[in-house]
């Protein structure tokens, strides 16, 4: 049999900042002696994507996870490494503080990362983002690489 307790009526024994300090863990106790954890996760607003033919839907994260695994496929080292990459270009689209960002904004963060850790998951991601039909296309693409990489 399970008891009822307030949970309202409780006092914090210990708090504790979690991962990137997006979440923060909260040890708790009741009045008579009942402990419990709860996890307080900062909530970011809904982003709007405003996609090339002008319509605008809510950004979505899984779908950029599933856009980036197929581009990058074994060249990261695992999810961890894609999910980081998806945070990082989060946290470059809440910081620009617009409600509504364009699909090529979110495209040219994503290829930002994507230049700076791996080469064929760049070129594999733009192919599909730029929407390549050509071999012209893909050389022009590992041409304009090829002069960054000599740049560095």
């Amino acid at each position: 049999m399970r008891t009822r307790v307030n949970l309202g009526d409780s006092r914090v024994i210990e708090s504790r900042e979690l991962g990137d300090g997006m979440a923060i863990r909260r040890r708790r106790e009741t009045s008579d002696g009942y402990r419990f954890t709860t996890y307080e996760r900062i909530e970011k607003p809904n982003l709007i994507v405003i996609k090339k033919a002008g319509s605008r839907e809510l950004y979505d994260r899984e779908k950029l996870t599933t856009a980036i695994r197929r581009s990058v496929g074994k060249f990261f080292s695992g999810d961890a490494d894609i999910e980081k990459l998806i945070d990082e270009v989060e946290d470059t689209l809440y910081g620009l503080n617009e409600s509504e960002i364009p699909s090529k904004t979110i495209g040219d963060a994503v290829l930002d990362r994507l230049a700076k850790k791996n080469e064929v998951a760049y070129v594999r991601f733009a192919s599909v983002y730029h929407e390549f039909k050509t071999l012209d296309e893909f050389e022009a693409i590992l041409v304009s690489r090829r002069k960054e990489n000599k740049k560095k």
